[in-house]
């Protein structure tokens, strides 16, 4: 309208009766400016804003924020909304528009993934309301400061223990694992069932019974797991925005609960040049907790593992045989030669797995067409690499250790795999 104004002002030059309706639409410019004006600073709240958080954040997951925008006018408006979010977020363009009926609180539900453990702080939430004729456009600041902590994928871990609960990893990707041997436990003699095993059958019950009866065996329990966390330099690169680190932080947590569903005690150990943290196998109830908050506070400054000093750590505190899941990396041969003795001296003692990680950028690199002779020069050298990681897992099973080899997105379902395999088939 006040170009409008402004254009028939310069038409009135040529064009004098303009003037006067030029002058016209200036007055009701200014009038419609007012009651804008007026209707949008009529009350003192006429928004209010609130936002809820759940107690905590799921690293690598995404995560629901809710903000309640209440119209306390007597009218719709048109609202934006700028929620200041964690800065290591880093959205500096966040914002959310609606339109909200009079007297309604519209739900405004969005969703925050986190890529580091730590604490996030929420500061305040700001609303910008258009007036009715979008003249005037007011700025409710609403002070919000709320604090949250980021912990490692406890949303995983639920997922997990509710399968693993009602024997549906399989689900998840784990596999079902044929029992072989006897190395289980007595549970219960029960009435045979077609699929059983006709060599379980009890035949002094059955003969008591009359009818046919088995004996029924479960996994042997209260064997005793270990997760060893190498928090070196090796586990620093990146993959989907969390550090192999973070991944294998992840995948402990869920290792370690479904190991106390399966009535197995779990316990934890962090490295780099010292040993961090060590949590005593247990199956307390409280233990999947106490996991939980030492995994929450792990930090590192990637520096260079000492192995060495792990085996003497495990030689003299893990009295009785266990089974190690060791979350490491090697990028050379040369690299897994280097720390061989010193697994070798651990697997003497326990039974040892090693759990490293492919490098995804050069399965993708590979997957590329070669078009000049430099893409096949590069080609060759990441296939050398690859086929190295495939040399390592050989020389481990050589030496007796089993390894996983797996992507950092396979690397939750790949260890409960070897672990169930492990707990059913060999003897820790």
């Amino acid at each position: 309208m006040a170009g409008l104004a402004a254009t028939l002002y310069a038409l009135s030059y040529f064009l004098p009766f303009l003037y006067r309706l030029a002058g016209l639409l200036l007055v009701l410019l200014a009038v419609a400016l007012l009651i804008d004006i007026l209707l949008v600073y009529s009350k003192k709240e006429g928004i209010l804003a609130r936002r809820e958080l759940p107690e905590r954040f799921s690293i690598g997951d995404e995560n629901k924020v809710l903000l309640f925008i209440s119209n306390q006018y007597t009218f719709s408006l048109r609202a934006s909304v700028i929620d200041e979010i964690p800065d290591p977020f880093q959205d500096r363009n966040w914002i959310r528009k609606m339109n909200i009926p009079a007297g309604e609180t519209y739900l405004l539900e969005y969703g925050l993934r986190p890529e580091t453990r730590g604490d996030y702080v929420f500061h305040a939430i700001n609303v910008f309301v258009h007036a009715p004729l979008k003249l005037v456009k007011r700025r409710f600041v609403f002070p919000a400061e709320q604090g949250v902590k980021v912990y490692p994928s406890f949303l995983q871990m639920r997922r997990y223990q509710l399968l693993a609960a009602s024997n549906r990893l399989q689900e998840a990707g784990v596999k079902k694992i044929r029992k072989l041997g006897h190395s289980m436990e007595f549970e219960q003699i029960k009435e045979y069932v077609r699929g059983d095993d006709y060599r379980t059958i009890n035949w002094k019950a059955t003969a008591r019974k009359q009818e046919l009866m088995v004996n029924n065996y479960t996994d042997e329990r209260s064997q005793q797991i270990y997760c060893l966390i190498n928090k070196g330099r090796v586990m620093k690169m990146p993959f989907n925005g969390l550090t192999l680190l973070d991944h294998a932080i992840n995948a402990s947590l869920v290792l370690c609960n479904v190991a106390l569903v399966k009535q197995d005690k779990a316990g934890l150990i962090t490295f780099e040049k010292n040993t961090d943290h060590f949590l005593t196998a247990d199956k307390k109830p409280t233990q999947m907790n106490q996991i939980l908050e030492t995994l929450y506070r792990q930090q590192t400054d990637f520096r260079e593992p000492d192995f060495e000093k792990l085996y003497s750590v495990v030689r003299s505190r893990i009295s009785n045989r266990s089974l190690l899941v060791l979350f490491t990396n090697f990028e050379s041969l040369q690299s897994l030669q280097r720390e061989l003795p010193a697994l070798k001296k651990m697997a003497r003692y326990h039974l040892l797995l090693v759990v490293f990680f492919e490098n995804t950028e050069l399965k993708s690199l590979l997957e590329k067409r070669t078009e000049k002779l430099e893409d096949i020069y590069t080609k060759t050298i990441a296939e050398k690499f690859v086929y190295e990681k495939k040399l390592m897992v050989k020389e481990l099973h050589k030496n007796g250790i089993p390894a996983v080899l797996t992507s950092p997105e396979g690397l939750t379902v790949n260890t409960v795999n070897k672990y169930l395999e492990l707990k059913t088939r060999l003897s820790i």
